[in-house]
């Protein structure tokens, strides 16, 4: 079986982690050889790989230019390159595919109440207006397609009331002797800001700054912590800057760097920036819980990161968390930055609740694979492929 995959909108965040993941899987399977339509930066890291061809296009642009590009440039690649099935991972699908199209949707945005009242409250129009504007071909992208693909379950039942349509859930993977293979050390300025900390309770939140993470709920649960630590101090470590042109996307940073100000906590939230995915396992690593006040999601990978890592997790109450997470975190109302602060302060109180959710983590993480990933989506392939012919 020959698939087209189309990537060219994965820029940042969980798009490139499924696709660092998927594309090798797909490179190592008898019978199957894939035509990867991905972004210059994505070719040359992922390299020459056995079974995989790169389509030339170019990534990384507009997502209007990026559209216009797909729908009258792929098609012809797609017949010439012979491909008998046509994987769109970019939330947007192509428009009378030459083949059979499975449409990966993986952007709880368009679907967000959250969002939009939070566009609103910030007066960021633009993006309201833009955001609105994609959810509408987003839409009609499921009917494009012939079978949507959520990362979860409770994803795919948020897009089926959405548009009415059947959606299938397929979890997302996670290989964690992949995660953690990579022997390289971090920068020494970096490791030099994880050792800096060392005593302090040592939380973590993985994400580039942008509106839906909820990144003002964490910083304001803060000094409610350190109020009620007895004499140790609590870091918040970032992989992130909390500057707008530091970050993917259009979000403006800097009202959270001047909460930081006024909130009084500048010693305590420290920005590692952006940290390399092969040496991401030394940051979790060297953190005592990781922490997620996302409103928005629709899986959450570096969930699956911490309870591999033996990283208990406090996360806001969404049906993706509770379904990715199981039994294995605590939760909170996603908005409320004094239930974040009970719930992190309960596990630095009991050496022995840590132990169980540390436990708890890694049998969970256990049940997420990118092989399994990949069966089920070879399975719909060719389910598909062999309907068409």
């Amino acid at each position: 079986m020959h698939l087209f995959l189309n990537c060219l909108a994965a820029s940042a965040g969980g798009g490139l982690t499924y696709l660092r993941n998927v594309v090798p899987h797909l490179s190592g399977r008898s019978g199957v050889r894939t035509t990867v339509a991905a972004s210059s930066n994505l070719r040359q890291e992922l390299g020459d790989l056995p079974n995989i061809m790169w389509a030339q296009l170019e990534g990384n642009q507009s997502t209007a230019r990026r559209f216009y590009q797909e729908q009258a440039i792929l098609p012809g690649l797609i017949r010439r390159s012979g491909a008998d099935l046509l994987i769109s991972s970019g939330n947007f699908a192509l428009w009378r595919s030459p083949v059979p199209q499975i449409l990966l949707s993986g952007n709880s945005l368009y679907t967000s109440a959250d969002f939009y009242r939070d566009l609103r409250s910030r007066r960021d129009y633009r993006i309201w207006t833009d955001t609105r504007i994609k959810s509408i071909f987003a839409k009609r992208s499921v009917y494009w397609a012939d079978r949507t693909v959520a990362p979860s379950r409770a994803f795919a039942e948020e897009l089926q009331r959405w548009t009415g349509a059947p959606i299938l859930s397929i979890h997302h993977g996670f290989d964690f002797e992949t995660f953690c293979k990579n022997g390289s050390t971090l920068l020494v300025p970096t490791q030099q800001k994880l050792d800096s900390a060392n005593g302090a309770l040592r939380l973590l939140f993985v994400s580039h700054y942008n509106y839906y993470r909820n990144f003002e709920t964490l910083l304001r649960a803060i000094p409610l912590i350190q109020n009620r630590l007895d004499k140790r101090r609590v870091v918040l470590f970032l992989t992130c800057t909390l500057r707008s042109e530091k970050n993917p996307g259009s979000y403006h940073a800097e009202p959270a760097a001047q909460l930081v100000q006024r909130l009084g906590i500048a010693e305590q939230v420290v920005e590692l920036g952006a940290i390399p995915y092969p040496l991401l396992h030394h940051v979790y690593g060297a953190c005592d819980i990781y922490v997620t006040p996302a409103y928005a999601e629709t899986f959450a990978h570096p969930l699956v990161e911490a309870m591999a890592s033996g990283v208990p997790v406090v996360a806001a109450d969404l049906p993706v968390h509770r379904e990715v997470c199981g039994e294995a975190a605590l939760f909170f109302q996603r908005f409320s930055p004094q239930e974040l602060a009970d719930q992190v302060l309960r596990l630095e109180a009991s050496p022995d609740l840590r132990k169980t959710f540390i436990e708890s983590g890694r049998i969970r993480s256990r049940e997420f694979s990118w092989e399994k990933h990949v069966d089920e989506l070879l399975d719909l392939a060719t389910s598909l492929a062999q309907d068409s012919r």
